[in-house]
């Protein structure tokens, strides 16, 4: 069975429902149902034409949900005709499911996984381990947010702030989690560059792809490398080239945003040839536009980092001072300036503490070994 041919597969036939009449949850629901039966039975017999194959199982699992529903009966003599028979649409309908997942009265959080179940094709149970929730827990969130998206039309426009949020936040998932789906977001954010004149939108795509250039020396051995230990050698020089100039373009247009901000850092660190040339006084008077811009918690928290490269870890740990300790990654920024500051006890309780509330398995990986190797410092 080739699991990635169904998860590319997927929000094609969802997006073929839904322009015949389905509505999102419903047509999800179909799809899925038939993704049960291609398991069950393409091993034994595959089809010839998987896609079409899974429209045709797919819209008969709608239909025959449409027909024992009495109290949607409007909706089943609406769509209760068989289409004409041919050739499948080749239309890619995947931006345009990212559209309706990033409606406006979803959060963040059930856009995202919405999107991971629809369009990402991962299960109800790895999206809840990547968020380390209980799967009935995460199952409820996707079922809420489909009931939400359920009578929003292909026709109707969706929000491109929105939806920008998601591709990011996708992409992120993907960069750090088991299941790549990093490609499949800058593939998606690149469509939505060729269409729109949007600087964010360009903004982010630099951004994408000075991240992903960084991927190859990001681990070693299944373990995760800080940036200022990575091999840059291995960093692709052909996405750094392409994201810078992306965005200088998207910078020319004088109208910064915090993704243009975001990749203007990135690109710094791309420029540096040794973690030693790295330009941090740039850096944090870039970390100052994007809290201007956003005001955000986490960018004043990355900005501590930065303030502490240029001006020395007591700055940094000055600049920390100032922000709430319940921060996601405070703790392991607290760790790194202190032991910056030559305060090895202080560092390993505290990487030890932020290794227990990590939520990524890799990250978790990392601040134990930080925390082992102090300790083993302190005891010798």
């Amino acid at each position: 069975m080739d699991e990635t041919l169904l998860r590319t597969l997927t929000p094609a036939v969802i997006g073929i429902l839904v322009r015949r009449g389905a509505d999102f949850a419903a047509a999800e629901d179909a799809v899925q149902e038939a993704l049960i039966e291609a398991v069950r039975g393409w091993p034994d017999d595959p089809p010839r034409d998987p896609k079409g194959w899974l429209v045709a199982v797919a819209w008969r699992k709608f239909l025959d949900a449409a027909r024992a529903d009495t109290s949607r009966r409007q909706r089943e003599e609406r769509v209760d005709v068989e289409p004409v028979p041919g050739p499948i649409e080749s239309v890619d309908d995947t931006l345009q499911l990212y559209f309706l997942c990033a409606h406006s009265s979803l959060t963040p959080a059930s856009a995202v996984a919405l999107t991971l179940r629809a369009v990402g094709g991962l299960t109800t149970r790895q999206i809840a381990q990547a968020y380390l929730v209980p799967e009935a827990t995460m199952a409820q969130r996707i079922s809420r947010a489909k009931r939400t998206v359920s009578d929003v039309r292909f026709n109707q426009p969706g929000d491109v702030a929105t939806v920008l949020r998601v591709l990011y936040l996708v992409f992120n998932e993907g960069y750090s989690g088991d299941i790549d789906l990093a490609a499949e977001a800058i593939r998606l954010t690149r469509q939505l560059a060729a269409i729109t004149k949007h600087e964010e939108v360009a903004g982010l795509l630099a951004l994408m792809l000075l991240h992903h250039a960084r991927r190859p020396a990001r681990t070693r051995d299944g373990s995760l490398v800080p940036l200022a230990e990575q091999d840059r050698g291995r960093w692709n020089t052909r996405l750094i080239a392409e994201g810078v100039d992306v965005l200088q373009a998207a910078l020319a247009r004088d109208r910064l945003g915090e993704y243009q901000a975001q990749a203007a850092i990135a690109a710094l660190h791309a420029d540096a040839r040794t973690a030693e040339e790295t330009d941090w006084v740039q850096i944090v008077e870039w970390y100052d536009e994007l809290v201007r811009l956003t005001d955000n918690p986490v960018a004043r928290l990355n900005r501590a980092v930065a303030v502490g490269e240029a001006d020395g870890a007591r700055a940094g740990l000055a600049a920390l001072t100032e922000l709430d300790p319940a921060l996601p990654r405070y703790t392991a920024v607290a760790a790194y300036l202190h032991e910056r500051d030559g305060d090895p006890a202080i560092a390993a309780r505290l990487y030890t503490e932020a290794a227990q509330s990590a939520t990524n398995l890799l990250e978790r990986a990392h601040l134990t070994r930080q925390a082992a190797r102090l300790n083993a410092q302190l005891r010798g």
